[in-house]
């Protein structure tokens, strides 16, 4: 299935009050599948009316509804592939992290930049043997809609910081307080579970992608972490995720309709990516990587 737009569909990706949007119309869930299984959940779609015209937009729960599916349990190859399917040409994915720098206490934003993946349980590319293909990762996220996200948090006078490294671990365990000090030792800002490899296969979908950060609690590296209550953590995850529907309603309309802008190299990642010789290529792996490649192939 794919969704008809004239301009391009959000897809955001995060926890499920973020779908809560006021305003979102013309809501459905749908069941999408794909060649890499079944993604987390159903998607909702829905229209949001906004300054610069409808927005379409698509919303995905990243653990599912009711939160049933841990870090790694996730099928990142079949959320990736759902959205790509469904006509996504922007993926907005917000996530719930700990901050590694004093300043950056809960509440703060941080539009990331980089990330330094420590997974080690996940599938992490659509291709393989059969079709090898290698995507420049050295700049993760697209610049452009960093632009777009950065206005609106400036917009809504959220506490914000652009550009930071997230550090992904595989949990679904937190850091030992070595770990955490390891990673302040590399100058990572903050550290998640869940954007990688998402990143990674949005950029080999060729999806326009990016990452807001959302600072809940000092990670155990802090020396008052053990202080923290989780009544209180609780207590910032809903002040972020109501954040988060403003910072969706905000950037929604001018993400949407700037997707035939000035290009960004993103929708071009697998240009020169493709290394095994047509020939040489399985057919039955080319025909599963249609679904999120078939410009290439």
């Amino acid at each position: 299935m794919t969704i008809s737009s004239a301009n391009g569909l959000l897809a955001i990706i995060g926890g499920s009050g973020l779908y809560e949007l006021p305003g979102l119309a013309d809501t459905a869930w749908v069941t999408v599948d794909t060649p890499w299984g079944a993604p987390s959940d159903q998607i909702l779609t829905g229209t949001l009316a906004t300054p610069a015209g409808p927005a379409r937009l698509a919303f995905l729960p990243r653990h599912g509804r009711g939160h049933r599916l841990t870090p790694s349990d996730l099928n990142y190859r079949a959320n990736i592939a759902a959205l790509k399917q469904l006509g996504a040409t922007d993926v907005l994915s917000l996530s719930a992290v700990g901050g590694l720098r004093a300043d950056l206490p809960p509440g703060s934003f941080v539009i990331v930049d980089q990330f330094i993946d420590r997974t080690f349980a996940r599938e992490k590319s659509f291709f393989g043997a059969g079709c090898v293909a290698h995507v420049s990762m050295a700049h993760p996220v697209c610049p452009r809609l960093g632009d777009h996200l950065q206005a609106a948090l400036a917009g809504l006078g959220v506490p914000h910081v652009r550009g930071g490294t997230y550090l992904a671990m595989e949990g679904p365990q937190f850091s030992t307080l070595a770990e955490s000090r390891l990673y302040r030792s590399w100058n990572c800002d903050v550290i998640g579970m869940t954007n990688m490899p998402e990143a990674k296969l949005a950029r080999e979908a060729e999806l326009c992608y990016a990452t807001v950060a959302m600072v809940t609690d000092f990670d155990c590296w802090h020396p008052h972490h053990d202080d923290v209550t989780v009544e209180a953590i609780v207590g910032v995850l809903l002040r972020n995720a109501e954040t988060g529907r403003s910072l969706v309603a905000q950037a929604a309309g001018a993400v949407t309709h700037d997707s035939h802008g000035p290009a960004c190299t993103c929708r071009h990642a697998l240009e020169h990516a493709l290394i095994t010789a047509p020939a040489a290529r399985d057919a039955a792996l080319v025909e599963r990587l249609r679904s999120v490649a078939g410009r290439v192939l």
